[in-house]
């Protein structure tokens, strides 16, 4: 390739950052002027959402043929990236169209990955989503890019939530069609973008940084199997790239890059990219040591030859591991920091839950449904093709390295703890999805072969195929989705307009914080249960929602077993002197509920490897303890506010 093709390059991957962004940025605020009803109540969303879908893919068919032909090429990166992004867009963004939150609203997982992004929002310091003087342990990177984001249209974090769900996952979607574009072409490529998009939307949009490296990662596979084999064809294997003047440095620029972006976003998928790419450097290393031995050539020669074929693949894998841990430093550097210094750490748990599907392997290519058909294709086109084609051998060492991944997991079950590797299903139904369009490009050319030129019959069932598969994304998200209709934003509103929970009380208390405390927020640090309050308005918390989403540095356990050492104290100034002689920050905000035997807090306990993996337990204070002048308490609804009088810093 020329400078002139890398520039090229580079200038079609922003642009589909760009029109990426913009399609998705208009299409939701053009949504956002209508009076949509609810829809959990209405057909209506859900109607103009398959309409949306048809018309967007539509257009990907016009590049496709468009492409064929040989007409309009130089706009046809934009026009996929503009068709793909808008296909996201109507996708979620319509059956969402009535409501200010995102999927599961402010419920379950969505509650602290809301309170991440309410704190990325307060500030770009890289802080803990709930602890104060703490780094973060959970990846920043797309949090901290939503907050400035949000801080960009002057939106509070939980209300910028969506749109920069959607935003990032249609850029995503438009950077790999331009990708697969450069790779195979506008026309296959137009096919493997809806593909991986549509099935990364049905499994991976509940959680969107995850379905950003889903929709990447198909393309970037195969990017980093050329990276780490050189400048040479699948059957060849990796002896015709030897030395550094066969190395595809951009490749393997691009690969760390990748990689890296990942460790910023999800530790798990980090790990299986990372593994990955030390299974396809084995193999490339075994590849090299068969190829090298030849009964006619002299044993030197033959161990040289290993011996440089092996040290240039080694040191590709190298490159990329360390363009890869640089990129990941801009956001674990301040947590490792910690941890190197020794300082305390416990009660963390994150790796405690096991949901009966992180108990068997996933094999959704034996489902009977379209997704069950089109990654049994792309199975056996994987099974066919690995020696012969670089995107087969990509995608077969992934699904390789997921399914040793889930039996990693499930050994590890006998320590104690789990990989969570259920999280992988979505990115390896992708990469059979993806394998699968090729699987019926060759299945098309055999019919051609058998029958004539049936070309635009095999289209338009293959069209066909996939608008059957995107109008089923809401209702397969119907869950997802009506929880956003009926839980209560941070407006204290349901968006279904039927009364709102207690969680509608939320904007009084924040108004009687900041007027009792005499601080802003981030100035005070509430003890509470009821976490969707931290996921709404930026205050630090004493506690967290679970051990499971806990900063180990936190001291989860600790802290709760010290929670309960308050709420046995009975007087002011014994509790007073214990909050006084905390070993962290202590709260100066009680946030409690009321009820009949006093003020309650209803905390988490890990009951790992129980499933449910969490047990709910409640801690009462008694009333007395704050009927003291250091203290002022307001009941508001169901709640009971206690601030600490000139207690905040």
């Amino acid at each position: 390739m020329t400078a002139t093709s890398y520039r090229r390059d580079v200038i079609d991957l922003v642009t589909a950052v760009v029109v990426g962004g913009i399609v998705a940025f208009v299409g939701l605020k053009v949504i956002d002027k209508v009076d949509w009803p609810a829809y959990n109540s209405s057909n209506v969303t859900r109607s103009l959402t398959t309409a949306g879908q048809v018309v967007t893919i539509a257009i990907l068919v016009a590049v496709a043929l468009a492409y064929r032909a040989g007409r309009a090429r130089p706009v046809l990166p934009a026009l996929s990236a503009a068709a793909i992004s808008g296909f996201v867009t109507v996708t979620i963004g319509m059956p969402l169209g009535a409501t200010k939150l995102y999927l599961f609203g402010l419920s379950v997982d969505q509650q602290f990955r809301t309170e991440y992004l309410t704190r990325m929002t307060s500030s770009p310091r890289l802080a803990d989503m709930t602890y104060a003087d703490l780094p973060p342990y959970y990846p920043a990177g797309w949090f901290f890019s939503g907050g400035r984001y949000a801080s960009l249209m002057g939106l509070p974090g939980w209300e910028a939530y969506k749109p920069w769900a959607i935003i990032s996952m249609a850029v995503a979607a438009a950077v790999a069609a331009i990708l697969f574009n450069r790779m195979f072409g506008a026309d296959r490529g137009a096919a493997l973008v809806l593909a991986v998009t549509t099935v990364t939307l049905l499994y991976a949009s509940p959680e969107p940084y995850s379905a950003v490296l889903v929709l990447l990662a198909a393309p970037m596979l195969i990017t980093l199997t050329y990276a780490l084999r050189g400048r040479s064809r699948a059957a060849d294997g990796p002896v015709g790239g030897l030395g550094t003047a066969a190395t595809s440095w951009p490749a393997v620029v691009a690969s760390g890059l990748f990689i890296g972006l990942a460790a910023t976003i999800y530790t798990l998928y980090t790990g299986l990219f990372a593994l990955t790419a030390i299974m396809l450097t084995l193999l490339f290393a075994v590849q090299a040591w068969r190829a090298a031995t030849n009964k006619a050539r002299p044993d030197d020669q033959v161990r040289k030859q290993r011996r440089a074929v092996i040290f240039s693949i080694a040191v590709r894998l190298i490159v990329v591991g360390a363009i890869s841990g640089v990129v990941a430093l801009t956001v674990w550097a301040p947590y490792l920091l910690d941890r190197v210094t020794d300082k305390p750490a416990s009660g963390g748990s994150a790796e405690h839950y096991l949901p009966e599907r992180g108990s068997i392997l996933p094999v959704p290519m034996f489902q009977l449904t379209l997704v069950g058909a089109i990654t049994m294709i792309g199975l056996l086109w994987i099974l066919l093709r690995f020696r012969q084609r670089t995107v087969a051998l990509a995608f077969g060492v992934t699904v390789v390295t997921i399914y040793l991944f889930c039996l990693l997991s499930m050994l590890r079950t006998a320590t104690g703890s789990t990989l969570l590797s259920f999280r992988l299903d979505p990115l390896l139904v992708a990469v059979l999805a993806a394998a699968g369009v090729f699987g019926v490009i060759e299945i098309a050319r055999w019919l051609i072969e058998r029958f004539g030129d049936v070309r635009v019959l095999v289209g338009a069932v293959a069209t066909l195929a996939a608008i059957a598969l995107a109008q089923s994304i809401p209702g397969h998200l119907s869950t997802e989705i009506s929880t956003a209709y009926t839980d209560t934003d941070g407006h204290g509103e349901r968006a279904d307009h039927r009364p709102a929970g207690a969680e509608s009380y939320f904007p009084k208390l924040d108004k009687l914080i900041r007027a009792q405390s005499g601080g802003e927020p981030t100035d005070n640090v509430v003890l509470t249960a009821d976490y969707g309050f931290l996921s709404i308005y930026p205050y630090w918390g004493f506690q967290g929602l679970t051990s499971h989403y806990a900063n180990p540095l936190a001291e989860f356990d600790k802290r709760a077993a010290t929670i309960e050492r308050w709420s046995e104290t009975e007087s002011a100034d014994a509790l007073i002197d214990k909050l006084d002689r905390s070993p962290w920050r202590a709260p100066n905000v009680f946030l409690f509920r009321y009820s009949a035997d006093g003020y309650t807090l209803r905390l988490a306990e890990d009951v790992y490897p129980n499933d449910p993996n969490v047990k709910r337990y409640t801690v009462t204070f008694d009333p007395k303890v704050f009927a003291d002048p250091r203290f002022t308490v307001t009941e508001v609804g169901p709640f009971v506010l206690v601030v600490r009088n000139g207690g905040h810093r």
